[in-house]
């Protein structure tokens, strides 16, 4: 093939679908969910009021909110489930997410069911069952007993209940509703993507969740937040910044928590995690985490009109250490957040669905003969 064909490589500014989900402006730095802007939602919403938005399109009326809560609250996960995170305990988080959210669907029959009303019922189910799966599978492996959901509790406030089996108090529970509304839709990312392709194959919710949990996994996308913590953690002080960076420039290399594919700004969703890293910080006793990443963003600034600006995971890690969370638990709770825009995602692209079969270009060896093995 001699033809010129020109190579979007990664679907760079290739759009593939219309959304009417979330708006990104990259240049500007703005996210909206349905139109309303991530920072009203951030500063005066509930996850649950969120998750609703994102699914029907509209935020709720006080009975639709009430029913919606519990339809997610009084989900559980099957006791057979739980035998198998106690058989893999061992294993890495995402990975007994993943072999868990599989379970589920052979413990259902509902989950083979496609079709619109079928993809919220299960995804609403799913929206229950993965905090308390993430939250399960910490205690099995500590030798302790899976602590039971409270249906009294809002959605943030009984991931952290049975995370730490306690309730927990009204700044714990906020950062978290935040946390999850933060990253609980990002348009065509990465996961969200590769869950649309699976029901473009005419694939159920539940398979889509797992290939998104598989496609999350991958550190280029969901292990940002993790990786940032590991790096403040080798930087040790404030001071030590500016050289850290310094240095990490010199070898060209990229410092974890900058940049991003989609905005040249800062992303938008960053000043709220930051605000609550610096106050969770000072009531923690430990101020020098928020210290040591501000330092870091001031030696960074030099690189912003490369478009190198402050994302979302930057200040995420950070927060998620001050709640004693250990670090492979970080893309799980990232998880918890997003499955609401996996659902209406799966939900869109079933409404006009279309096998997605991108094209390849051909580069390898002009036609020739086969030659038998006793020539070769």
């Amino acid at each position: 093939m001699n033809e010129t064909v020109k190579i979007e490589r990664g679907l760079n500014g290739i759009y593939f679908e219309r959304s009417g989900v979330s708006l990104i402006d990259g240049r500007k730095g703005e996210l909206s969910y349905r139109g309303y802007s991530i920072h009203e939602l951030a500063e005066h919403s509930m996850f649950e009021e969120v998750a609703y938005l994102l699914i029907y399109g509209e935020l709720p009326k006080k009975h639709e909110l009430e029913e919606f809560a519990a339809a997610i609250s009084e989900a559980k996960v099957p006791e057979r489930v739980f035998d198998i995170v106690r058989t893999i305990k061992d294993g890495h988080p995402m990975d007994v997410l993943r072999t868990a959210v599989s379970a589920l669907a052979a413990c259902d029959p509902r989950s083979l069911e496609v079709g619109e009303k079928e993809f919220i019922g299960n995804g609403l189910r799913l929206c229950g069952q993965i905090p308390a799966l993430v939250a399960a599978h910490e205690a099995i492996r500590n030798g302790r007993d899976p602590v039971a959901p409270d249906p009294e509790l809002s959605f943030a406030a009984n991931w952290l209940y049975m995370l730490k089996g306690e309730k927990p108090g009204a700044d714990e529970t906020r950062l978290a509703d935040v946390d999850f509304i933060l990253h609980a839709e990002h348009g065509s990312n990465a996961s969200s993507f590769a869950a649309r392709v699976n029901i473009g194959t005419q694939a159920n919710l539940h398979a889509a969740v797992v290939t998104a949990l598989s496609t999350l996994a991958g550190p280029a996308h969901g292990g940002a937040a993790e990786d940032v913590m590991k790096m403040v953690q080798e930087i040790g002080s404030a001071e030590n910044a500016a050289a850290f960076v310094k240095e990490k420039r010199k070898r060209r290399e990229p410092v974890t928590g900058f940049g991003h594919r989609v905005y040249r700004a800062e992303d938008p969703r960053a000043r709220h995690m930051r605000e609550g890293v610096e106050k969770l910080g000072r009531e923690k006793g430990e101020p020098q985490w928020y210290e040591i990443l501000q330092a870091v963003v001031e030696a960074m600034k030099p690189y912003s009109r490369h478009g190198l600006n402050v994302n979302v995971d930057f200040y995420s890690g950070v927060i998620y250490h001050l709640h004693e969370i250990p670090m492979d638990m970080f893309v799980p709770i990232f998880a918890i957040g997003r499955v609401p825009g996996w659902i209406i995602q799966c939900v869109e692209q079933l409404r006009s669905n279309i096998l997605i079969r991108p094209l390849t270009f051909y580069n390898g060896p002009e036609p020739r003969s086969y030659v038998p093995m006793e020539d070769r």
